[in-house]
């Protein structure tokens, strides 16, 4: 009987944490936006990076956070399970995609909540929250791209210089293959391997990077970034009245230089910079521990 109990216990724990995640799709005109949701409490809008990639390789920081928020992370339109019904220079800019994430914080009517954006996911991140500062109860900018457009001037020469020359050699032999037509699983995969090295310290987290970066779609990156030069991507000086709290979180062997990541500090009124020792462009890969720890303290005290 005592086991019986453990046993109803057990299902009841596992109904109540399936209970806790979700996932589904909302319209917005002639988009689809897919997301999904982990845990309970206080809401946590994880924005990935790219710009062109799914959400699927942050279900593994979703999950981490889920333990005191409930984390929420989406397909970025005409990425993974997000369609829209034309992709064109009209339907994927950062305006729309702005619009897509003020739909989802109506969808789960939310006056506000707290905004993670890594990577490209911390321009967009800025970038919403210069068009709807009230909706942001406080803000976590990891390795982001900035408020600007200022990395386009280093990035490169800071990934080419984390490779060695075997990898540069490899990934310029798989590009051009890409390049050339060949956009298998394989080739891109390669191409993953090849680059990944740029991204992390340590290099066991290669494998993992590698696949993550076959999940890009170069189409949506490239009209991302038209737009973002068409509207000349600039919120420094409209996020200098932003007073909700930012934490700004990167590694100092990040591909994104420290400089950004002052700038955005220095704009930030009620801003945090954490610079992480031994740590690429995914702290919770390189520096689990301390990168969490940071993040986790900043969601205690501004839930």
């Amino acid at each position: 009987m005592k086991h019986l109990g453990v046993i109803i216990l057990s299902i009841f724990n596992s109904i109540i944490l399936l209970g806790q995640n979700s996932s589904g799709l909302i319209e917005n005109k002639s988009s689809k936006i897919y997301y999904e949701t982990f845990g309970e409490g206080e809401p946590l809008l994880i924005i990935n990076g790219g710009p062109g990639m799914n959400s699927k390789g942050f279900r593994y920081i979703a999950q981490l956070l889920s333990k005191s928020n409930k984390a929420i992370i989406y397909d970025q339109r005409g990425t993974g399970n997000s369609t829209v019904k034309l992709v064109n220079s009209e339907t994927i800019t950062m305006d729309l995609m702005v619009d897509d994430i003020e739909k989802l914080r109506q969808y789960f009517q939310l006056k506000e909540w707290t905004i993670l954006g890594h990577s490209f996911g911390g321009i967009l991140a800025s970038y919403y929250a210069s068009k709807h500062p009230e909706s942001i109860k406080s803000l976590i900018l990891s390795a982001s791209g900035g408020l600007d457009l200022e990395l386009l001037n280093y990035v490169g020469q800071n990934i080419a210089a984390n490779l060695s020359e075997d990898e540069t050699k490899r990934l310029q032999e798989w590009t051009q293959k890409i390049n050339q037509g060949d956009t298998t699983y394989h080739a891109r995969l390669e191409r993953g391997k090849a680059l990944a090295p740029a991204y992390v310290v340590d290099k066991s987290y290669v494998p993992t990077i590698a696949e993550r970066l076959t999940q890009g779609n170069q189409t949506i990156n490239a009209f991302v970034f038209q737009d973002l030069r068409k509207i000349n991507y600039n919120c420094t000086y409209t996020l200098k009245t932003f007073d909700k709290p930012v934490l700004i979180i990167q590694g100092k062997q990040d591909i994104i230089d420290k400089k950004t990541a002052e700038k955005a500090h220095e704009t930030f009124p009620n801003s945090k910079l954490v610079l992480l020792d031994d740590c690429g462009h995914y702290g919770w890969l390189d520096q689990k521990e301390k990168y969490l720890y940071e993040i986790h303290t900043f969601l205690e005290n501004h839930n």
